[in-house]
Formats: C-alpha cells, structure tokens, sequence
C-alpha cells in the first residue's frame, strides 16, 4: 500500500515536472532580459565619448533620414486616479513572444507618460486606414480639444486603459521596467491580454504622410 501511494507521487511529479520547468525558464528569462537591458542602458549612459560623438549629429540630419522608415500607427492609452489620456506613437514594437513583451518609448513630461509611469500599465489600439483623423487628434494635431476621448467609442480588455473601437488590433500590457532614454522613457511590458487577427487595412505612415496599403505583396 506505502508504495503505492509513493509510486503515484512519483508519477504525479513525473507529470508535472514540465510545466514547472517552463515557469522557471519563463521567470528566469524575464528576470535576465531586464536585466540585461538596465545594464546595457546604464553602460552606454556611462561613456561620455561616446554619448559626445552621437549629440553631435544634427537632430533635423536625422529627423529627415527618418522620414524613409514606414511603420504602423498605435495610439496608447492610459488611466490612473480617474484619470485617463493617450498619444499617437509609432515606437511600439514586439519584443519576444515567449515571454509576451512590447516596448513602446514614450516622451518625458507628457500627461499620457506620467499615467503609465504611475499606473504600471497601458493600453495599445493599433490603428486602421480609416483612424486618419484620430491619430491627428491623439497626436494633438486638432486644436481646441480639451478630452482627446470625447465623442471617441472606446471599449476595455482586462484593465481600465481604454481602447478605440474598429481598430486592427489591441493589446493590455504590464510595465517591467522603464529606463530614462534621452528626453524618452522606454517602458519594457509584457502583455496580459491581446485581441485582433491582422485582418483589415493598417493605417501606415511614411515621409510625414498617411498611406493605405493596396498590395497584399510585393
């Protein structure tokens, strides 16, 4: 009976062994990327040289080299203490998939930097061709606008960070880690919650202009 009983436990551990060993590559991977990015950060941040060498190009030099990157159009939202704001960025991008993580770099001194700086958490609506008009309003392109949410349909996931409705795809991230980068802050997070299937027309943006895509391939 006494081994019975220790053979089943041995096959229960046997079963379960697996799923532990993913948490812990899981924990530990997260732990390690962290890390890895506070240091590198931190090391570059600590050569004056070579921090000289790069402040001398001419910001305008590389605004207008910029201009030939295309990329999708995100706005991220957040909300804290009853309140809630949101930007147009186009510095969302995925970092890994196993573990989930996103970095999005956010401008120091903005209301929409301060909410996710004090909530820990935002929200992303990745927009589609249509949204024109309400990536100019949460870039602040549209005078006159005291609550860039008003008149907006918005809906949630799983934490308060409202999203825009009929956009392509939506996400709920936690911040890991938020590193001071130049007059940005660049928020590590990993995603909770996620909805869209990439179907539909992206808004995109390339040389300062909205574009609609019209080929499925080149």
């Amino acid at each position: 009976m006494d081994f019975s009983k220790k053979w089943f436990r041995f096959r229960i551990f046997i079963l379960t062994l697996p799923y532990l060993t993913v948490m812990m590559n899981f924990m530990v991977l997260r732990f390690f990327l962290g890390k890895w990015l506070e240091l590198s950060i931190t090391a570059f941040s600590k050569q004056p040289d070579l921090l000289e060498k790069i402040m001398t190009l001419d910001p305008e030099q590389l605004r207008h080299a910029m201009r030939a990157w295309t990329t999708g159009v995100a706005v991220i939202t957040a909300q804290h203490d009853g309140q809630r704001y949101g930007m147009t960025v186009n510095s969302f991008t995925s970092i890994s998939l196993e573990p989930p993580l996103v970095s999005v770099a956010l401008k120091q001194l903005t209301h929409t930097h301060e909410l996710v700086e004090n909530s820990n958490e935002f929200s992303v609506t990745i927009l589609a061709s249509h949204q024109k008009n309400l990536s100019d309003r949460f870039a602040g392109k549209i005078p006159n606008i005291q609550d860039r949410f008003e008149g907006v349909p918005t809906e949630t996931l799983s934490i308060p960070a409202p999203l825009i409705k009929d956009g392509m795809a939506f996400f709920n991230c936690r911040v890991l880690k938020a590193i001071p980068v130049g007059e940005n802050t660049l928020f590590i997070a990993e995603v909770i919650a996620a909805r869209g299937e990439g179907e539909g027309d992206p808004l995109v943006y390339h040389n300062r202009v909205y574009w609609k895509l019209n080929v499925a391939a080149v």
